[in-house]
């Protein structure tokens, strides 16, 4: 049971606890937020949009998370944490839809709302709210920008990120999707996975394009694997002749997109996810505005090129 729903409960009983909800009526709900790893510029645009959420909601927000690793086994101590910390809500990027379901079976048994952000896990059903950028149709929009680069044939491949982040694998669907229906003279040739090393996304691309010769382009499905990859490009002297589309819009993506090493960015909000969470969040603990929580929650992505930067440049992360 969360610590201002225990104070409520408390007041109700006795005078003296009644005097002592006054007391502590100035008391700020405690908010914790969990991503998937710290250090990531896209959740660092999270946090900022976070924090600025919490102070103009005059909520505690705690954020916390692994500032090296992006998997269950770095998050779950940081999840522990939090829920041992007495918190109202707790708002968590899951790594793994089903190694972190036991989390939110713990915060349920503890009467601890819980709102997904970006990822989500297995099961949603005790979830206030879940909260991402519309992944499917990213992927859909990647995989129509890079066959329009590459002249709707050619051998193409997914650099993606995490094998158990639902965003990544709703991705890559869209994009295997749009290719699939609409494009059949494209051909996928491979998928590896970096899980948030740049070094691995290096190595794989660098193995791709050793292997395929001939490759017209990439998909990068997360900020770390783009990273990776420009690397790799750069390395085999393949910019300009690799059309490279990534997901995310960091300021490092963004001006290699304007020196022309991505060729199109799929952007998200991940500030404005951050800060309908904590509304979110507030709203369910106090129950001011609770009806106006919606349980799915996506936010339209932006396509971002040389071309149409002028509109579309605002929509950079800011970290």
């Amino acid at each position: 049971m969360s610590r201002i729903r225990r104070m409520v409960i408390a007041a109700a009983v006795s005078v003296l606890a009644i005097g002592a909800h006054a007391a502590n009526a100035q008391d700020k709900l405690k908010i914790a937020f969990i991503p998937g790893i710290a250090s990531d510029p896209f959740f660092l645009a999270m946090e900022k949009g976070a924090r600025a959420a919490a102070d103009k909601l005059g909520v505690e927000l705690v954020w916390q998370g692994s500032a090296s690793e992006y998997s269950p086994q770095s998050q779950m101590p940081f999840v522990d944490a939090a829920l041992a910390d007495d918190i109202d809500a707790l708002i968590l990027v899951p790594t793994d839809p089903d190694s972190l379901q036991p989390a939110v079976v713990r915060a349920e048994a503890a009467g601890i709302p819980v709102i997904t952000v970006d990822t989500t896990v297995s099961d949603q059903a005790y979830l206030t709210a879940h909260i991402t950028g519309d992944n499917v149709d990213g992927g859909r929009q990647a995989a129509k920008t890079l066959a329009e680069q590459i002249g709707g044939e050619g051998k193409v491949f997914i650099m993606s990120g995490s094998p158990g982040a639902t965003t990544n694998t709703l991705r890559e669907q869209g994009f295997r999707e749009e290719l699939a229906s609409n494009f059949p003279k494209i051909e996928i040739v491979g998928r590896e996975y970096a899980n948030s090393q740049p070094a691995n996304a290096t190595s794989a691309v660098n193995t791709v394009l050793l292997n395929h010769p001939d490759l017209a382009g990439i998909f990068a499905i997360d900020g770390t694997s783009g990273t990776g990859t420009i690397a790799a490009l750069r390395n085999n002297n393949a910019v300009g002749k690799v059309k490279l589309v990534g997901y995310d819009a960091y300021k490092a993506q963004v001006d290699a997109l304007q020196e022309g090493v991505f060729t199109a960015l799929v952007a998200q909000q991940p500030a404005k996810e951050a800060e309908l969470a904590l509304e979110y969040a507030k709203a369910k603990v106090t129950g001011e505005g609770a009806d106006k929580i919606e349980k799915s929650v996506v936010i339209p992505n932006v396509v971002m090129t040389r071309e149409n930067f002028a509109e579309t440049g605002s929509s950079m992360y800011s970290e």
